[in-house]
């Protein structure tokens, strides 16, 4: 075990430790929660990290994303975040894709993970790649919405269809419904109660066109908001990777009464 990972191994045990060297995890988008995800991911020790995001670093995601400095404007987010891990630790495989998800390129990131992150805000390749992993049997693990949140206690993990209060999650279990998807995904969300629908006019003046023509609204979001989505997608993938209870924790003692 390497030095750097010796207080890993002293808590979770050294058999523990080695199983998270060789374990594979796919993160599907690498910017304000794929990010923070890939770095806990790195700082734990896994062996093997699989990213994919086909964007650049820009100005506006210096205020949430991990990767983004001035320093590393117009560079490609694959680019810098593999950068990153393998600085944390040179013995990580990191296998960068810098392109945009859709279909074609699912086992890029499916086969031999154990476990996949889908950390991407567009609706209809989150749908087809939970949908695909789903029906494929691979573990995958969904952020929803974390923009437009202020409160980091109400942030949650379940199963994508035990949800509530989310809109982006209502929009993607209900179009998973009808690919025929059940329980089985396991999710971070927040109930949050945000003012907004994912139905939106083309014309609504927050809108701005996106690469592929069509417009999009540009939500504000806060980084200790977006930091805390990333690292319980890292939580639940480790454990997911480790051994049930490995990571079971109880609270003590009682609330103060004044």
């Amino acid at each position: 075990m390497r030095e750097q990972f010796q207080r890993i191994a002293r808590f979770i045990g050294e058999d523990n430790a080695e199983r998270l060297q060789r374990s594979s995890v796919s993160i599907a988008g690498v910017g304000a929660v794929g990010g923070y995800a890939a770095e806990m991911l790195a700082r734990s020790g896994i062996g093997e990290i699989r990213i994919m995001d086909f964007d650049t670093v820009s100005l506006t995601n210096l205020n949430r994303q991990i990767i983004a400095l001035h320093s590393t404007l117009g560079r490609l987010k694959t680019d810098v975040m593999k950068e990153r891990i393998l600085d944390i630790n040179p013995d990580c495989t990191v296998r960068d894709y810098p392109i945009r998800l859709d279909e074609s390129n699912h086992d890029l990131l499916f086969e031999g993970a154990d476990v996949v992150l889908d950390c991407i805000d567009s609706v209809g390749a989150k749908v087809s790649l939970l949908t695909d992993a789903y029906t494929r049997n691979v573990p995958i693990i969904s952020s929803m919405g974390a923009a437009l949140r202020k409160n980091t206690s109400f942030i949650r993990t379940s199963d994508i269809m035990d949800t509530w209060g989310c809109p982006l999650a209502k929009t993607v279990r209900t179009a998973l419904r009808r690919n025929g998807v059940g329980k089985g995904i396991m999710c971070v969300f927040s109930p949050e109660q945000v003012d907004f629908s994912y139905i939106q006019p083309s014309d609504d003046p927050d809108a701005e066109t996106g690469e592929n023509g069509r417009k999009r609204l540009v939500l504000g979001s806060l980084p200790f908001v977006t930091a805390i989505f990333g690292e319980k997608m890292a939580e639940l993938a480790l454990r997911r990777i480790l051994p049930e209870g490995t990571l079971e924790a109880k609270a003590t003692g009682k609330p103060c009464k004044r």
